[in-house]
Parts: structure tokens; C-alpha cells; sequence
């Protein structure tokens, strides 16, 4: 028996987030979200560790520095696809469904577009990159090649997070998690067999990656076009009709994604003038942030839906409690974590074989500073609801304000008075300004529109 939801059925449907509780909501949200983040964060572990078997340095630097410019290429697609789950859950919480299949077709359409023209510089430009970035020789030509096979499969990543966004904005959880946890379980199966037993090595790794890419994408159109139906024909006019609709969210939820990789090579350099094992210690913190607090890393993607429904349906004061909700499940995500990194910090630093200065810095990251992340996710939620209503230029002035009136002048204080201790401290400090900013512009934004819904009766 097909279990799919007939069209009638769907466009008679309370929009599922502005009926029940928003608790519940939040949580399943963010557990789903979570879910799939983790198997992205292992299946980038195990990847890293097959190749590592390969016992050649040059292959691990090559991903490295290929991987810099992914991230970047990466971004862009993420703020497509916030700006995809801003308008179509917008949409579906004011009960146009009609409205919201056109914007999810015409999403889809405008991000497979910008996807392929991402795609096609960066193939044009990737050894010029890769050369500004520092690679030269080997490493060079082995990135390159990484690339070159991994970058024209742009497209079906930027057609999978939008398909992932269209159903979080429908409130398909356990869907939009399976996109990128069917993905992952691809790369990590085909990882081993294509770097190791037919010994492709490196381009093994990036082959993996363009069928886990491809992966994302069938599940995730399956879920909009079959599950859902939130697709419609294709019209030029009103294609053309919504790209500046697109635009004013993608444009300022880009540049605030990119300001995070600025703010983090700026404290790597900081911490870089006091030791090799300093910059060590960093790069083991890195690894150690998204695992521990993927949650809240989820919870900043799945909020925006929520906030979304709930200002469609014109329910401005249960957006607010959905908001002050959302930073009550940052706060405790964010203790919960603190307590297991503290508990585990010994064995971290013995399991990563950290020494010295490395192992100095993990420990006060884990024991001491990793509670000061709860203002870095409050940030994160307050930029998703900035770029849901129709304000992403304020999460982009917060974000790179973060970036560096928050970062720059701090780190250098923090570097001359107590070294690399003082670098991570100043930076995770830094977030304490622009996400208590960062609420309180949300608040006022609240008061305002439940001002303006009073007037309106």
C-alpha cells in the first residue's frame, strides 16, 4: 500500500509547526538534524582515516587544502538553501501551498543554476587557488586532481540541501535527515573500497564523494516530488519572478557563512606564533566542536521552519516562545556537552596523542571554555531567525562582527598576555558580546511584529 499522503489530503493539512507543542517540535527537529549531521562529521572521519592508511603526507595535505576551498563552495549552496526553507515554510504556514510548490520548483531551478556556474569557475580557477592557498609540487597536482573530479558534482549538492531545506520547511524530519544520512552511509562504504582495494587512492576518496552527493540528491527529491509533492511545472515568468526573492536571503546568508572561516584562519594564524604543537592543539579543537556540539549546529538549521510556519500563520507570539525555546534547548545541549567533554577530556587528549601545548589547550577548551559556546549558539539561532524574516542582513553585520571587532582586537590582547591560552580564550570570549547583541535585536524584532499583529486587530 502506497503511504504516501494524496494531494488533497496535503493541501487540507494544518502546516504541521504552527499546531502542538513547539518543545516537541524543537527536539525532533534538532535530533533529526543532529542525526544526520553526526553521520556527515563520521563519514568525514572515516575518510580522513582510509586515507591515512595510505601512509603518504602529501595525499592528506592535498585534501586539506582541497577542502578549503570546498567549504567555501559549500557555503554558498548552505545559503541557498536557507533562503529555499525561509520562503516555502513562510508559504506553507499561510496555507498557499500552490505558492509554496511554485517557490520549491523555482528553488530548485535558481540553485541548480548558481550550483553549475560555482562549479565551472572553480574548475577554471583551481590551480590558481590552490597555489594562492600555498600548495606547490606534489600536493599541488594531487588537490588538483581531487577537484577536478569532485567540483562538476556541484549541482547535486546544491539540489540536495535545497530538497533537505524544502522538507524541513514541510517539517519532514526523519526525511531531511535521511538526505544526508543516506549520503553519508554511501561515502563511508564506498571509501575503503575505492581507496583501498582498488587502490585509487585519493581519487578514490573524491569518487566516494560525487556518489554520496549524487545519494543526497535522489533521496532528497524523492522526499519533495514524491513524498510531499511541493513541485510544480516550471514557468520562466515566475521564475524570473521569484529570483530576487531567492536573492535578498541567499546574498546575506552567503557572507554570513563565510565570515566564520575568516574569523577561525585569523585565530589559527594568532595561535600559529606560538608553536607547532599550538597550531596542533587548534586543529584537534576543530574536530572536536562539530561532534560536541552538532545539536546546536542543528538546531540553528531547524528553527528557521518553525519561525517560518508560525510567521505565515501570523503567530507572533508563538514564534517568540518558540525563540525563547530555542535558546532554553542551546543552553542545556550546551551543558550536557560541557559535562561529557570535561568527564572525557583525559582520554581525548590520550586518544588524539596530544603533548605539551596541545594537550594545555584541549584541556582548557573541554574543562573551562566550552560553556562559553552557548552564546555562539544563541548567535546561530538569532541568524536563522533574522534570515527567516526577511532581515538575513542583520545576521550578516552580527556574523562578521563577530568576526572581527569580536575577534581581531581580543585575540591580540589575549596573545600577548597569555599565549596560545590566551588566543582561545580571547576568541571563545569574543562570542559573549554579539550573542547577548544578537538576542536582543531578536527580542525587539518580536515586540515589533506582535505590535504590529495588536494593531492589525
Amino acid at each position: 500500500m502506497d503511504a504516501r499522503p494524496d494531494a488533497a489530503a496535503l493541501s487540507h493539512a494544518p502546516p504541521k509547526f504552527v499546531v502542538g507543542s513547539l518543545l516537541r517540535h524543537i527536539l525532533v527537529m534538532s535530533g533529526a538534524g543532529g542525526v544526520g549531521l553526526g553521520a556527515i562529521f563520521l563519514s568525514d572521519l572515516a575518510n580522513i582515516v582510509f586515507l591515512s592508511w595510505l601512509k603518504d603526507q602529501a595525499v592528506l595535505a592535498a585534501v586539506g587544502y582541497a577542502s578549503s576551498i570546498l567549504f567555501f563552495t559549500t557555503s554558498i549552496g548552505i545559503g541557498l538553501a536557507i533562503a529555499s526553507s525561509a520562503l516555502v515554510s513562510r508559504a506553507l504556514g499561510a496555507r498557499r501551498r500552490l505558492r509554496a510548490c511554485r517557490l520549491s520548483v523555482n528553488a530548485h531551478l535558481a540553485n541548480l543554476v548558481v550550483g553549475a556556474v560555482t562549479a565551472v569557475v572553480v574548475l577554471i580557477a583551481i590551480p590558481w587557488l590552490l597555489t594562492l592557498l600555498g600548495a606547490t609540487g606534489r600536493t599541488h597536482d594531487l588537490a588538483a586532481r581531487y577537484l577536478y573530479i569532485l567540483t562538476p558534482s556541484m549541482p547535486a549538492l546544491t539540489l540536495a540541501m535545497t530538497s533537505a531545506a524544502v522538507l524541513r520547511a514541510a517539517g519532514d524530519a526523519r526525511r531531511a535527515m535521511n538526505v544526508t544520512l543516506y549520503g553519508a552511509v554511501v561515502n563511508t562504504i564506498l571509501d575503503p573500497i575505492f581507496i583501498i582495494l582498488l587502490g585509487l587512492g585519493i581519487d578514490g576518496a573524491a569518487w566516494a564523494t560525487v556518489a554520496a552527493r549524487l545519494a543526497f540528491m535522489a533521496v532528497g527529491l524523492y522526499g519533495v516530488i514524491r513524498v510531499h509533492r511541493l513541485i510544480a511545472r516550471p514557468r520562466l515568468p515566475a521564475f524570473v519572478a521569484d529570483v530576487p526573492a531567492f536573492t535578498a536571503i541567499a546574498v546575506p546568508a552567503i557572507l554570513t557563512n563565510v565570515a566564520t572561516p575568516v574569523s577561525n584562519a585569523y585565530v589559527t594564524a594568532a595561535i600559529a606564533t606560538h608553536g607547532d604543537d599550538a597550531v596542533a592543539g587548534w586543529a584537534i579543537i576543530g574536530r572536536i566542536l562539530p561532534v560536541a556540539f552538532g545539536a546546536i549546529y542543528a538546531l540553528s538549521s531547524s528553527i528557521g521552519p518553525i519561525i517560518g510556519q508560525n510567521y505565515g500563520a501570523n503567530e507572533s507570539a508563538r514564534m517568540r516562545e518558540a525563540f525563547r525555546l530555542a535558546l532554553g534547548v542551546n543552553v542545556a545541549f550546551t551543558a550536557a556537552a560541557w559535562i561529557l567533554l570535561a568527564l572525557l577530556s583525559p582520554s581525548l587528549i590520550r586518544a588524539f596523542g596530544a603533548t605539551g601545548e596541545a594537550a594545555t589547550l584541549i584541556h582548557l577548551f573541554n574543562v573551562w571554555l566550552a560553556p562559553l559556546f552557548a552564546f555562539m549558539g544563541a548567535l546561530f539561532v538569532v541568524n536563522a531567525v533574522f534570515n527567516t524574516l526577511d532581515f538575513p542582513h542583520y545576521a550578516t553585520l552580527l556574523n562578521w562582527g563577530r568576526a572581527t571587532v569580536g575577534t581581531i582586537p581580543l585575540v591580540h590582547l589575549g596573545s600577548w598576555l597569555a599565549g596560545a591560552e590566551g588566543v582561545l580564550t580571547a576568541h571563545m570570549a569574543g562570542g559573549i558580546l554579539f550573542g547577548i547583541l544578537a538576542v536582543w535585536l531578536c527580542l525587539r524584532l518580536f515586540d515589533r511584529l506582535l505590535a504590529e499583529e495588536e494593531r492589525a486587530l
